[in-house]
């Protein structure tokens, strides 16, 4: 367990934005206790990605928000990057109706520091009602939610959608709000409202009461202010996060001395936490089960701590870890289902804008017979995001009908099904009634036949896989690798953006071509992963009754080894 940092007064102590308050807690005291003069990474490429778009999304808004403003209420006042300390001294009558891009000044004495995009001024109750802007779904198709108009704080319950439970946009209204009252700016009706990825409502939450929004904040946030202060310990443990984040490796001081990244420290430890992530290690070092030493050597049902399916695969992959095993076979036999006439599909969407390209290939009678993309470069959302989609459908479709009336087989296979179900099942809905487009319940059909294989699943159903089922991952196996060293769903939408123009640059069309032998490479890593399962992976990868089992004595010489 980490040492508490020297505990720092509030200039010292780093800002707390509310974006931290929903981070792991170990970040924030990574962040506070680390040595001056030591550099953090930049950003993963997918994380400044997200940024981008973000940004963009909020641009879009602004300009529709500032535009119906304008129209609606031309005596109205809007203004921009105002910061709030100028807010808080000017005479109430003269704020202004709308400010966007609020800049609030930082707390020194509680650490908090942000800004809200949008505030409302409350009418009714005085103050300024915090508004944020998301880049992603804050309501489903259903009933129950509370919603705005966009051009008026009016909320009304909503028998069209239903709400989604978005913490971190919780977190961030609470934050501001508190921010807000510090300032005396805040409503004291304590509401506030987000606008999403679709930018058609306000979804307008209810912060305060007991036991709610403000008051779970609240306990938050004093939580994270005594991590940031260094008066509590925190440890280490892999969460999703820890992908993205700057103190998973190892770090190098000015004076050339190395910082342990997180990765370091919990490889050292064999913590268990590196094959059982997140809540699932947090039961079993519950139960006694820190190491992944300890892991391997149970037998048995699992804890009574441990909910939901899957234990045995983690013992499997705790054994696994202990002899650097990447794959182990679950049986004797590896089983794919392979078919006459053979197709590999890939699709690539942009956010969700729409799917601009289904990438294939055929294989008849085991020959090769090529990459063939259905693409449109116009920048989706399109019109022309229903040709392309058409036309693959048709082209599918006439190739399995014409298989079948041969009396040969036919099988159509994709890598994790979910994406491309979803924009199957989308496309069919959003363009119905556009040439040649079929039927939803045609597609959904297809979908739930034996025609459409997902080999993910089945390298679920054939291996336990301890680095991850990603097809980056596994197609490694059957020798097959990207042309592209940076090839990846995340730098495919940077390349997309650059081939379609969306920068205002001219459309670059060298991007084109990378995108395609990107999603060529995805299709044919397919191919090579499953024929690789059928005809060389029972030889070639260990079963997990060759993994070999910790006895009690190895324990405890581990355990006496790692302290």
């Amino acid at each position: 367990m980490t040492s508490p940092a020297e505990p720092a007064n509030g200039t010292d102590a780093p800002a707390l934005r509310a974006s931290d308050l929903t981070r792991c807690r170990h970040r924030i005291h990574r962040a506070a206790t680390l040595p001056r003069g030591v550099t953090l990474p930049a950003e993963p490429a997918s994380v400044a990605q997200r940024k981008d778009a973000a940004a963009d999304h909020r641009g879009d808004v602004r300009a529709r928000l500032a535009d119906d403003f304008r129209h609606h209420h031309p005596r109205g006042t809007w203004d921009e990057d105002v910061h709030g300390e100028a807010l808080a001294a000017a005479d109430p009558a003269a704020l202004p109706d709308r400010v966007w891009n609020a800049r609030l000044p930082r707390e020194r004495d509680t650490l908090r520091a942000g800004g809200v995009d949008l505030l409302l001024r409350d009418d009714v109750h005085g103050g300024y009602i915090p508004v944020i802007v998301v880049n992603h779904k804050v309501t489903d198709p259903g009933s129950g939610a509370t919603t705005s108009p966009l051009g008026a704080w009016a909320p009304r319950a909503d028998p069209h959608r239903k709400m989604r439970g978005q913490t971190r946009d919780q977190v961030r209204l609470a934050h501001v709000t508190r921010m807000l009252e510090r300032l005396g700016l805040a409503t004291p009706a304590q509401v506030g409202g987000a606008i999403g990825y679709d930018a058609d409502c306000i979804v307008a939450y209810d912060l305060g009461g007991d036991g709610g929004i403000l008051e779970q904040y609240d306990a938050r946030f004093a939580d994270r202010q005594a991590v940031a202060r260094g008066l509590v310990d925190t440890d280490p443990a892999r969460i999703g996060e820890c992908a993205s984040c700057p103190f998973w490796n190892d770090l190098t001081g000015p004076d050339g001395r190395t910082v342990d990244g997180c990765g370091t420290v919990l490889r050292e430890r064999h913590d268990v936490s590196l094959v059982a992530t997140g809540h699932r290690g947090t039961m079993l070092r519950a139960a006694g089960i820190g190491t992944i030493d300890r892991l391997a050597a149970w037998h048995g049902r699992g804890p009574d701590e441990w909910h939901g399916g899957g234990f045995d695969d983690t013992v499997v992959s705790a054994r696994a870890w202990l002899v650097d095993e990447p794959l182990v076979r679950r049986g004797p036999r590896v089983t794919v289902p392979r078919a006459d006439v053979e197709v590999d599909v890939d699709m690539e969407s942009y956010q969700e804008h729409g799917a601009y390209l289904w990438g294939t290939l055929v294989t008849d009678g085991g020959v090769d017979l090529g990459y063939r993309p259905f693409v449109t470069w116009d920048p989706v959302p399109t019109d022309d995001e229903a040709r392309s989609f058409a036309e693959f459908w048709t082209w599918l479709m006439r190739l399995r009908d014409g298989a079948l009336a041969e009396g040969r087989t036919f099988a159509a296979y994709c890598y994790s099904q979910n994406a491309e179900n979803k924009w199957l099942l989308g496309s069919a809905t959003r363009f119905q009634g556009y040439p040649s487009i079929p039927p939803v319940e045609e597609v959904r059909a297809f979908i739930e036949s034996d025609h459409w294989v997902d080999i993910f699943e089945y390298v679920g159903e054939n291996f336990v896989s301890p680095r991850g089922r990603g097809l980056k991952v596994l197609a490694r196996f059957a020798g097959f690798d990207w042309r592209d060293d940076d090839a990846g769903g995340e730098a495919s939408m940077a390349w997309y953006r650059e081939a379609v123009g969306l920068d205002g640059d001219a459309p670059a069309h060298d991007q084109r071509t990378r995108v395609l032998e990107y999603n060529e490479d995805d299709v044919r890593a397919t191919k090579a992963l499953r024929e690789w399962m059928s005809d060389a992976a029972a030889d070639e990868v260990p079963s997990v009754d060759d993994l070999p089992v910790p006895g009690e004595a190895e324990l405890r010489a581990v355990e006496a080894a790692l302290g």
